[in-house]
């Protein structure tokens, strides 16, 4: 979040234009609602403020270290490279992102297992609540075109981080991408959204992206493409007709239903009984989610579950949700290489 230093004196102001440096390091809270990542490098981040426009660099622990132009920014990071004889990245990375409201340390517990398969896990927070959906997807792109080195990136999101991601690919489409797994991401809209959307407390708290997590067959993210990768769905459910939440028709997560998280041409799908909020720090999940990303495949028997691409939506329904070892019954075919 935002903190009193980031409204200097002029004097400040003025040191701080011809060095991008402040004098001492200050301490953050990383990001929260009111930055933006813009590139990012072995933990250290540079940022956008929503509301003023200017930039900061930040370094893994979450201390301000420049603040100013990008140029300075991008500047004061290449100096703490060469000062801090930081490697260059290279091999494989997961980019975890995180739903509305939310923040990178919602994925705490899932970036252990990752960082413990090899992965160079990187955090990327958005004002989620501040900025549409295509302006978040935009600071994404600017992430990733910063990580050279890189040979394979990988995408581990939850809730509206999967629309930030498919709203990515209608302006970039890079061809380091190897995977992505979807943790309860309302792929056809969020019927909560359509209930709360014209409520100003909803307005106030969820901000332009929240107006657009809308259920409209000609709304935004039935607009958005499918990704041409192979990704797999992981949604939560009761297994019942009648999930965790009453006031969504179906089976649910308590936020998102499970037939609206179903995106045809995924490779594989999972449902467990876990909470939205919950998905990213389940056991099960996460070791569907670390099988996935090596193997193709979220089930331990090697089994996958794919929802086939059909000319529309409505005719992929979930009718009898049923359960069983991680997937819900039905054609099961091995996953391609």
């Amino acid at each position: 979040m935002g903190e009193p230093t980031d409204r200097p004196e002029s004097a400040a102001v003025e040191a701080t234009e011809s060095t991008g440096y402040w004098n001492l390091p200050s301490p953050t809270l990383g990001g929260m609602q009111f930055w933006a990542d813009q590139a990012w490098f072995r933990g250290w981040r540079v940022q956008r403020n929503v509301f003023t426009g200017h930039y900061r660099l930040i370094d893994p622990s979450f201390y301000r270290r420049a603040w100013g132009t990008l140029d300075q920014c991008q500047a004061a990071l290449r100096r703490e490279k060469k000062a801090g004889e930081l490697q260059p990245l290279k091999g494989k990375a997961v980019i975890v992102i995180h739903g509305i409201i939310r923040s990178s340390n919602s994925f705490a517990a899932m970036e252990k297992t990752l960082a413990t398969d090899g992965y160079e896990v990187i955090r990327f927070d958005y004002p989620s609540t501040r900025v549409p959906i295509q302006e978040s997807a935009d600071s994404l792109n600017k992430v990733i075109e910063s990580l050279e080195g890189i040979e394979e990136i990988n995408f581990v999101v939850h809730s509206m981080g999967g629309l930030v991601v498919r709203q990515s690919l209608t302006t970039r489409k890079d061809p380091r991408i190897g995977r992505l797994v979807m943790l309860g991401v309302p792929n056809h809209g969020a019927n909560l959204a359509n209930m709360l959307k014209d409520y100003t407390l909803f307005k106030s708290v969820y901000g332009p992206a929240g107006q657009q997590l809308v259920e409209d067959p000609g709304g935004f993210i039935a607009k958005l493409p499918t990704p041409e990768f192979p990704f797999a769905v992981v949604a939560g459910g009761k297994g019942s007709a009648v999930g965790y939440n009453p006031w969504i028709a179906g089976d649910d997560d308590g936020t998102v239903a499970v037939v609206s998280t179903r995106l045809p041409g995924a490779t594989d799908f999972m449902m467990v009984p876990t909470l939205h909020s919950f998905l990213m720090s389940d056991e099960g999940v996460i070791a569907a989610t670390s099988r996935f990303l090596k193997t193709g495949c979220l089930s331990a028997d090697g089994v996958a579950n794919p929802i086939p691409r059909l000319p529309s939506p409505v005719a992929d329904p979930v009718d009898s949700p049923v359960v069983q070892a991680g997937h819900e019954i039905g054609s099961q075919t091995k996953p391609k290489p």
